[in-house]
């Protein structure tokens, strides 16, 4: 192979890599959900990280997130819409550089096949919103045997209250 054929095979490559429908850019477009704001609405109430990885599905780089340290009792929420996503109490160290669950809470979240990057893997979605949380994999811990692998800018991160008077 020479080096005008690699490089028409990896401008080709690239070019097919940007075409929306080859992407799954049209169904994600197609999905409708109970909060939907324009893009300019959703850059004024999101932080710049928030948005990357909320609106655009992009990620955090691992252990940049202060939620991977947290340990206490509460919910973690989608930090687009504040829908409670997990509990605390299904939090494990993953040991991957994001924060980690076994499970969801109940109808909080989506899910969609995602084939970017030359790999197929299950994408998860605050079903509310549609903000893109990160991934779920196969190789978590007992009792669901899954690892929700979640962008921790992607979440708030709400105390439990205490019940005390």
């Amino acid at each position: 192979m020479n080096r005008r054929t690699l490089l028409a095979a990896t401008g080709s490559m690239a070019a097919l890599l940007g075409l929306p429908w080859l992407r799954g850019d049209a169904a994600r477009a197609a999905e409708r959900f109970e909060i939907e704001k324009t893009p300019e609405q959703w850059k004024q109430q999101l932080t710049p990280m928030q948005y990357y990885i909320l609106r655009e599905e992009g990620t955090e780089r691992p252990f940049s997130s202060p939620l991977l340290k947290e340990k206490r009792k509460g919910t973690f929420a989608c930090a687009g819409c504040e829908l409670p996503l997990f509990s605390s109490d299904t939090k494990y160290d993953s040991g991957t550089g994001w924060p980690s669950f076994w499970q969801p809470l109940p109808n909080a979240i989506g899910e969609r096949r995602d084939s970017t990057l030359g790999m197929v893997r299950t994408e998860v979605h605050c079903r509310r919103c549609g903000g893109h949380l990160g991934h779920v994999f196969d190789d978590g811990p007992k009792p669901t045997g899954l690892r929700y692998c979640i962008d921790g800018f992607a979440l708030n991160f709400v105390p439990a209250t205490s019940d005390a008077s």
